[in-house]
This record gives C-alpha cells, structure tokens and sequence, in this order.
C-alpha cells in the first residue's frame, strides 16, 4: 500500500469516527499519523525532483506570489502592478516559469512572482505543483487570484496551500515541548483548552515517538495547529484574496459571493479597475512602514525612506544600515507619531511608527 493510499484509509476511519471526548484521542492519534505521512511523501517527491526546481531570486524590501488557477489573468495583474513583461494569451498555461516583477509603491520595492496556474492536486506534484507552491512559502504575502466566474476555486488552493505546509493567515500556536528521560507527559496550559485534553495530547505526542516530555500551551489550541507545533516547519503567511474579471458581472453577483467570499477585493486588470486601492492593500498587508532618516546637520531624506517591518525598533533600523550602528549607538531622536513630542530622545528598543523621522547619534 504506498502512502497516498494509507492517507486516503485513516481519512475514511477519521470520517467513520462519531467525535465526542471518548474518541478525541483517537482522532488525534490518526490525525498525527496523517500529518507524518503527508509529510513523508512531500520528502520523498522533493528528493526525486532535484534539479527541476525554480530558482527564485529575492529583491527589494518584500515578497508577494500571485497564486491562481490558469487564465485567471495573473500575468495582466503583473503587467499592472509591476514594471514585468509577463506573456498573457486567453489560454491555459500561459505562464511557464516563474516571472518576477518590481512593484514601487510609497517608497517600497516590493517583489511580485507571477507563478504558473495551479491545479488540483498541485500539492502533490501534479503539473509541478509543488515546486511552484514551494515559492509561496517563502512569501511574505500569498495574493489569491479568482477568477470572477470560478469562485468555488479558492477552498481548492486553500486546500492545496494547507497540503503543503502553508497556513494563510493563521498565527502560529505557542507551543513549546520539551522531551525529558522520565517522568511521563506533563501539560500545563495559560488558558481553558475547549479543544484538546490531556489525553488527547498524549496520544500525539506518543505518535511522534515522545513519551516523556513537559507541554507548555500558551492559547486554546486546535488539535490541528497542536500537531502543526509538532511538525515544525509550517509557513505562516498572510494572504489576500481577489476576484478578478468583474467588469464581466453585475453589481447583485458580487453581492451574493460576498455571503461565501466575504473579504475579496474586486479588481479587473484587463480594464485597470481597482489597482490602486490592489497596491494600497498589498502594502498595509506586508505590514511595512517608512522610516525618513535625519543625518546629522542635515534635512530629512524624504525621497528615499527605509522600509521596514511594523513593530521594528531603533536598533533593527541600526542593524540594517550597518553593524557599526547597532555597536556604537548612543540615542536616537525622533520627530512623529511614535513619539510625545518632537526630536524627542530615545533608547534602542522604542517601536517606530509609518512616517517617522529618526536622527542616530553615535558613540564617539
């Protein structure tokens, strides 16, 4: 029996199981067995495919990948947002290797991978699915495009994107386990877990070839993201989710998608509707924010802003710029938002906000 088909039996037993607390960890147990399996056959398609890869080379301050089905009008999309010459043709598999493009936007350069279309059963190696859904792991965002007339595609990528290890939009879990010589499975938790028992935990762990071992759970954890913490190697990427075409449809069927798709953005990149508030959206979905740094005697740059991640501190910006910063700092000044008043002196560990100007002073 080789693996798909073992996966394929203990799916069937999971759905035969009525599920009460009696059973949960035996549905835990098959759950776990599931996620090694999956896991296994990944390991062993990406050791028959080397050297078939995609090379993919990063630029700029972010990553997004364009996911869809093919002729979905990605490679449009591209062209639009980016400065990429991406071959488009109203037909199937336009795209055939993966197109990069540079998308500036208030002061960013943020990457954009036009990937090919995938399919169902992309996760498994159909149509090199999983080479090309390998890039999306790697993303900082997963930009979901729809076509307007095939909605019901997008639980088909979730699903491909969740086979392969990506959870989008999901936070990871905190869990921390800790294997011990003796002394059995101890689990603690900060909160009431209304998703998982102490048996339940045992029985996944023990799958996992853990019999002694401390389990510390900070949140009510699913049983899912539980073996997700086990696994160790999920991606946890955010992702938006487009409907793309919508020059074709009227007002009352973009109303009605909303009952199933309620977050989609509407866009027509064949007709250019909506890329402005597309780019807006990908920005504030990286979660990037511009720093304009002051020199000394000098004015503010506000031509060229550094770009960095929300929640960034002072030193991060230092370590960017060049190690020199991060040992000789002294203080730093800043003029915005994140700050009482202006040219206010700070320490190394104050949080930064979008638009704030910052003067470093070094250690003589």
């Amino acid at each position: 029996m080789d693996i798909d088909e073992k996966i394929k039996k203990i799916e069937d037993e999971i759905q035969k199981t009525p599920y009460n607390k009696a059973t949960s960890h035996h549905i835990g147990k098959l759950k776990a067995k599931i996620s090694k399996l999956k896991e296994e056959s990944l390991q062993r398609k990406s050791s028959g495919t080397k050297g078939k890869g995609f090379h993919v080379k990063k630029s700029g301050d972010s990553t997004a990948v364009l996911v869809g089905f093919p002729s979905v009008g990605k490679s449009t999309l591209l062209n639009e947002l980016t400065n990429a010459e991406s071959k488009v043709g109203a037909y199937q598999f336009t795209t055939l290797d993966i197109v990069p493009g540079i998308m500036e936007y208030r002061g960013a350069k943020i990457q954009i991978f036009d990937i090919p279309g995938i399919i169902t059963g992309a996760s498994g190696g159909k149509g090199r699915g999983k080479e090309i859904l390998s890039v999306a792991r790697t993303a900082d965002l997963i930009i979901i495009v729809l076509d307007v007339f095939n909605p019901q595609h997008l639980d088909i990528i979730l699903r491909e994107l969740r086979d392969i290890g990506i959870r989008p939009n999901e936070n990871k879990p905190d869990v921390t386990v800790r294997r011990k010589k003796l002394g059995g499975v101890q689990v603690s938790s900060t909160e009431e877990l209304t998703h998982l028992d102490e048996a339940t935990i045992r029985s996944i762990i023990n799958e996992y070839g853990m019999h002694n071992a401390d389990v510390l759970i900070r949140g009510d954890v699913t049983m899912d993201q539980f073996i997700d913490a086990l696994e160790n190697n999920r991606s946890y990427v955010p992702a938006i989710v487009l409907l793309n075409k919508v020059d074709l449809v009227d007002e009352s069927y973009l109303k009605e998608l909303k009952k199933t798709i309620p977050n989609f953005i509407p866009i027509s990149a064949d007709k250019k509707f909506n890329i402005d508030y597309l780019k807006d959206q990908i920005f504030e979905n990286l979660n990037l924010i511009r720093v304009y740094l002051k020199p000394q005697g000098k004015k503010a740059d506000f031509e060229e802003p550094l770009i960095i991640k929300k929640g960034s501190t002072v030193l991060d910006v230092c370590g960017k710029l060049h190690r020199e910063f991060v040992k000789n700092f002294r203080h730093a000044k800043i003029w915005g938002d994140s700050v009482k008043f202006p040219g206010q002196k700070i320490g190394p560990d104050h949080i930064l906000e979008d638009k704030d100007v910052l003067r470093i002073i070094l250690k003589k």
